[in-house]
């Protein structure tokens, strides 16, 4: 359950030459026109590590910055991609979550998305690297921009997940106390009014610590007990933003890649597409989960993930995430 898998689509190249790659990249944007297949075909047989590499080659070499020029030539959901192509993945989750935070009101997808699917290093990571870039706490950035339960349990998520993985605080935040108690009380008066902060928050820490498969019984007592699946009951008893940061927390315990194959078919079905979504898990799932996503996509949905992406986008923009998708599964 601890075992982290990798199972991208994009790999790193195993004949790789930074000077080379950056060469190509400078000969497809000289001149009048720009060759956009021979970007993002380069740009999608590089792993992330090795793009910053073809970055700093580029430096060296032209003396201009890549992501600068790539952007002069770009343009629309096309830039947007490459330009978070050749973003290191942990500035992408803090630059994400900055812009979640301090734009135009708050965007808690993001924050849910982000918070509850990455694993206790990389919350660690995001943290202090979001204390170098901007000079603030992360925590209380989040607690300025929020209220109510949806700020407690983002807190909860920041602070637990340094010592359990974020799949296992479903427990803390659903399970502190016995099941039955749960059960009774979210009946009573609804998860909302639940005190989700308690004294027996230690003893599940401990619990969870040394004996995890305990997680998965618990959620098999709850529906045993109440009669209810734990996402049914999240449901039928709150809403909005709490709703959809437990629920995302419960399914990524459940499954990371079916949470991430579920996100993105609602980023692509009915009427507009969620392309800010679309772009950031195929961006950040390529080279960790991708297949697995796939997988999931076509056991879960009456389609492909490369068809649904290919009938809902178009252009370059569509050529770039099919490689990043890499393969039809129908």
């Amino acid at each position: 359950m601890f075992l982290q898998a990798f199972r991208g689509t994009v790999k790193a190249s195993a004949n790789f030459k930074a000077s080379a790659d950056a060469e190509v990249l400078h000969k497809a944007m000289k001149g009048l026109g720009t060759d956009e297949a021979a970007i993002l075909q380069l740009l999608t047989a590089r792993s992330n590590a090795q793009r910053q590499e073809i970055k700093a080659s580029y430096k060296t070499l032209f003396g201009k910055d890549l992501v600068h020029d790539l952007k002069g030539e770009l343009g629309g959901k096309f830039e947007t991609l490459v330009v978070a192509l050749m973003t290191p993945p942990l500035t992408y989750d803090v630059t994400s979550l900055h812009h979640a935070i301090k734009g135009a009101g708050t965007d808690e997808k993001v924050l849910v998305e982000i918070l509850a699917s990455r694993t206790p290093q990389q919350v660690k990571d995001i943290i202090a690297a979001y204390k170098t870039e901007y000079d603030h706490d992360l925590e209380k950035d989040i607690c300025g921009d929020t209220s109510g339960h949806f700020q407690r349990l983002l807190v909860i998520l920041l602070q637990v997940t340094l010592i359990l993985s974020s799949f296992l605080v479903t427990s803390l935040l659903l399970l502190h106390q016995k099941c039955f108690a749960f059960f009774q009380a979210s009946r009573q008066t609804g998860i909302q009014e639940a005190n989700i902060e308690s004294d027996a928050q230690v003893s599940f820490r401990e619990k969870l610590c040394n004996n995890p498969e305990w997680f998965f019984s618990v959620f098999d007592a709850y529906t045993k007990l109440s009669g209810y699946e734990m996402e049914e009951s999240i449901k039928r008893e709150t809403s909005g933003s709490l709703r959809a940061l437990l629920l995302a927390v419960v399914k990524c315990a459940r499954s990371v890649p079916s949470y991430f194959a579920e996100t993105l078919y609602y980023a692509m079905k009915g009427a507009g597409t969620d392309d800010d979504t679309l772009i950031r898990v195929m961006v950040t799932r390529c080279e960790v989960d991708m297949l697995d996503i796939r997988a999931a996509f076509r056991r879960m949905f009456a389609c492909s993930l490369h068809s649904m992406i290919k009938g809902d986008t178009n252009g370059d923009y569509r050529k770039t995430l099919l490689l990043l998708c890499g393969g039809d599964d129908a």
